[in-house]
């Protein structure tokens, strides 16, 4: 048998050429398609803005009245609170 990548002779048998290393059949399997990593910029940015519009929220609560801004410190004290769990899960993840 010749071999498909340099023409040399080997034998019937052979899983690979002895001479430049080519295997004589098609691999069985595929490899796996590598991922690319995004890049962290996007999720850094939406955590900060998170972060922004929660301590935005939370000061246009107080300087309303009495009762009446309550709605809004609890909006960013959620905004807050997701950008630390965000922030906390991609931290876990990493590792």
């Amino acid at each position: 048998m010749l071999c498909r990548h340099c023409g040399t002779e080997i034998a019937d048998k052979a899983i690979i050429c002895y001479r430049c290393g080519a295997a004589t059949t098609d691999p069985v399997r595929k490899p796996a398609a590598v991922r690319t990593r995004r890049s962290g910029l996007f999720s850094l940015v939406g955590l900060v803005l998170l972060v922004v519009l929660g301590l935005f929220l939370g000061q246009a609560g107080r300087s309303m009245e009495a009762g009446r801004g309550t709605w809004l410190e609890t909006a960013a004290a959620l905004c807050v609170g997701t950008a630390l769990v965000i922030l906390i899960l991609r931290i876990v993840r990493r590792r």
